[in-house]
């Protein structure tokens, strides 16, 4: 949009730029084109816009191969842009991005985010939209130019921070290009900075708990000029993190802004048994080198152990168990496969799920893959049999229910990703994209899936 018609809009509308809002209003219409081409849109994906305002960069978006959803704190505005690009392939959603769930968008498929973040809360939206689990496969995002160096800032450099390692664990980011004031109205008192975030992919992602790598990065930087021994010394001894250091080759005087983003990952793995206890994925791996399954007839009735590959290859009938586990709000536990993952790798699964071993009850088994995959020990209820059938790779499942409010030492090495879902965005999510899911999961919540809605409404109550 012009200037000109920028300010014949805010007039017919009787409104003007908040301050305490944030609102400047791009006026570059090739600047706007520039910005979305970065996004690399193809046809049938979907565009997150935080605060779309006039509709700078909506009108740019090829509505027509892909679909939007705006998210515009103004209410003025939003009825604006309802109105502006009334159509089939954008929503309208008047309210607070901080507050907007992104993970309403996995059923939507392929997901990208652009907007121009108000300076005054760039950084918490950035967190927040970035949460794993995360939808989005790439971000174009315009912020103040000091928020954009401390993204793509060089180790022991001064805009070098938390921030950037946190984000970097998971995300490629790159300058693109300095905004001056000028191409925005009103004129903000500082340049601006585009920047891309690209998501890594599963194989450059580097193995941590989130949960203990967040804390501990917050850790090391909330006294930057102090040494890490002293500052990570609030949660674990100084020895092991003096030991820790040395094996990356640092010495005990080290400081945070040292350290890059991929060795602070490492010395996370390094510190994470003193925070976890050892990990319970070491014992799944390793259990599984001699893996021996319990294969049973049709009547599911036990016949012996036979090792995991020929139990597959041959398609015996085998036994599993599938474990729900919801929160205190009705929100079901999902998580994506592992890329490693033999069998369905980058789906979506139960909260945990896994093969009866030789001489294990269905009930020992869900109780060791519920500490195995997410460290718990909850108690559990069985919800239900599932015949073997080919949806369910020839196995036999018992599902098992636990609730639990946090999971946070979930398995890294067998889940990419995971976190509670609503059970109204699980079955919209299923209907529209089944693909995404594992079959066994599929089959498993068809049978149980009016049970957790009575207990969602337990809950509720």
């Amino acid at each position: 949009m012009k200037i000109s018609e920028i300010k014949s809009t805010l007039e017919r509308l009787g409104a003007s730029p908040r301050k305490s809002l944030g609102q400047n209003f791009l006026h570059d219409g090739n600047l706007a084109n520039w910005l979305v081409e970065q996004l690399h849109l193809n046809p049938g994906e979907h565009v997150l816009e935080i605060g779309p305002g006039l509709g700078a960069l909506t009108e740019c978006l090829p509505l027509d191969r892909v679909s939007a959803t705006l998210v515009e704190k103004d209410r003025l505005f939003a009825s604006f842009l309802r109105e502006r690009f009334a159509g089939p392939n954008v929503e309208v959603i008047q309210g607070d991005a901080l507050e907007y769930d992104p993970k309403r968008l996995f059923c939507k498929g392929e997901a990208k985010l652009i907007g121009n973040l108000p300076y005054y809360v760039s950084t918490a939206l950035l967190f927040h939209f970035s949460a794993e689990p995360c939808p989005f496969s790439r971000m174009v995002l315009t912020v103040q130019k000091e928020v954009g160096d401390r993204l793509t800032a060089s180790p022991r450099s001064s805009e070098y921070g938390a921030l950037t390692v946190l984000l970097r664990q998971r995300w490629r980011i790159r300058r693109l290009k300095v905004l001056g004031p000028s191409v925005f109205l009103p004129r903000p008192e500082v340049d601006s900075l585009a920047v891309e975030l690209d998501r890594l992919s599963p194989t450059e992602v580097a193995e941590v708990n989130g949960d203990w790598f967040t804390r501990l990065v917050k850790a090391g930087f909330a006294e930057r000029r102090k040494k890490l021994t002293n500052t990570l010394a609030k949660l674990v001894p100084a020895q092991m993190v003096t030991a820790a250091l040395e094996a990356e080759g640092f010495g005990s005087l080290a400081r945070a802004e040292e350290i890059s983003p991929e060795r602070w990952a490492n010395l996370a793995n390094r510190l994470s048994a003193q925070y976890a206890g050892t990990s319970a994925g070491q014992v799944a791996v390793d259990a599984g080198t001699q893996e021996q399954l319990q294969v049973v007839d049709e009547r599911d009735r036990p016949i012996g152990g036979f090792p995991r590959w020929k139990v597959h290859t041959e398609k015996l009938l085998h036994r599993a168990v599938h474990i729900f586990v919801l929160n205190s709000r009705g929100e079901l536990f999902l998580q994506r496969r592992s890329h490693r993952k033999d069998t369905f790798p980058r789906k979506w699964d139960s909260s945990a799920a896994g093969h009866v071993d030789a001489g294990e009850s269905y009930e020992q088994c869900a109780g060791r893959e519920l500490r195995e995959e997410l460290g718990l020990g909850n108690p559990l209820k069985e919800l239900a049999a599932v015949p073997a059938s080919d949806r369910t790779g020839w196995e036999f499942i018992r599902v098992y229910f636990a609730q639990e409010d946090e999971i946070r030492d979930f398995n890294e090495t067998e889940i990419e990703t995971c976190g509670f879902f609503s059970l109204s965005l699980v079955d919209d999510w299923i209907e529209k994209r089944p693909e995404d899911f594992a079959t066994g999961f599929l089959e498993c919540y068809q049978v149980v899936s009016s049970g957790l809605a009575r207990l969602k409404l337990a809950y509720d109550k």
